[in-house]
């Protein structure tokens, strides 16, 4: 079997306060293979777009990692100069955000801020990027990318922002691609067709996506592989469809309870008492258990690993009553 195209080994990230170091990932390991999408769930505060800025290399200081490798392609990237960091992210690594307006600039047009991109990580002139930036739009979608090519981000709606920001990830043709919440903003037909858009990303070209969301629909439609994560670890990890309707952490039972379904006939959703743990006051064992309605002694005092890798095939959980 090929090697995965992202491995992620024992990730610790950490915030320096005045009353010391706040641990924010404990021992994240995870891996995608080209052509994947990996979805990484849980709800506000649980690590999720920690690990895509810590591998695209954007986590500023106070924060640092504190522990672990990544490597993209065999290679260690997590501890590259920060030159050698600007040139691999856009060529090799791509990024899709929440809020496309906070990666367009207003004052140039769309055209121009492809082909900067594109000339910046390509040996391209500038008719031919040119004539790549007016593909870009099209495969995105964008209609007459020709004469949206000299307009302002301003003059697009939200959704055909969310396509140029796609467009702009994709210019230098990157392997991987870290989009996180990238259909947030946008309405349920917009959001089905940048779901479209990536699954036809990974089909044709083999980018791995991790795909970074709270949106449990946006999930199942689009993952090939689910990894669960709260108080900044992953708690479950596996193929979506078991991970979806057979999961085995009482969290992700949760999570997975409070998706509506028609053909059930439930009267109400389930729903999960209490908040996210906050990173100084993490508890002991089990990070889960002053939640959790099944925990037992052990979850309070011992903390759980997961089970198994979570590759090929694998469901690997880490909870002391998983089911």
């Amino acid at each position: 079997m090929n090697p995965p195209l992202l491995q992620v080994n024992r990730l610790r990230v950490e915030f320096a306060t005045r009353g010391g170091p706040l641990l924010a990932l404990d021992d994240v390991s995870l891996s995608i293979d080209a052509g994947e999408i990996l979805g990484v769930v849980g709800e506000s505060g649980a690590g999720k777009s920690l690990t895509g800025a810590a591998v695209i290399g954007l986590i500023e200081p106070p924060g640092r990692i504190r522990g672990g490798e990544i490597l993209l392609d065999g290679r260690r990237i997590d501890d590259l100069p920060p030159q050698e960091m600007r040139r691999l992210r856009g060529r090799r690594i791509g990024a899709i955000f929440q809020d496309p307006l906070t990666s367009l600039n207003p004052l140039y047009t769309v055209g121009r801020q492809l082909v900067e991109t594109i000339r910046t990580h390509l040996p391209l002139g500038a008719a031919a990027a040119r004539q790549r930036a007016l593909d870009l739009l099209a495969a995105t979608g964008i209609p007459s990318p020709s004469e949206r090519y000299d307009h302002y981000p301003h003059q697009f709606s939200g959704g055909m922002r969310q396509r140029i920001v796609i467009a702009l990830a994709l210019a230098a043709e990157p392997s991987l691609l870290i989009a996180d919440e990238p259909t947030t903003a946008l309405d349920v037909s917009i959001q089905a067709q940048v779901i479209d858009l990536l699954r036809r990303l990974c089909r044709e070209h083999g980018t791995a996506v991790m795909l970074v969301t709270h949106d449990m629909g946006v999930i199942a439609e689009t993952a090939d592989r689910i990894a669960v994560m709260y108080a900044g670890r992953i708690i479950e990890i596996g193929p979506a469809a078991d991970v979806i309707h057979r999961p085995r952490h009482p969290y992700t039972v949760g999570l997975m309870g409070s998706i509506p379904r028609f053909d059930d006939g439930v009267a109400r959703l389930a729903q999960i008492d209490g908040a996210m743990p906050r990173l100084d006051a993490i508890p002991t064992g089990c990070a889960f258990h002053p939640r959790c309605t099944r925990a037992v002694d052990r979850c309070r005092d011992e903390r759980p690993e997961l089970d198994g890798p979570g590759r090929d095939g694998n469901h690997a959980v880490a909870c002391w009553v998983a089911s």
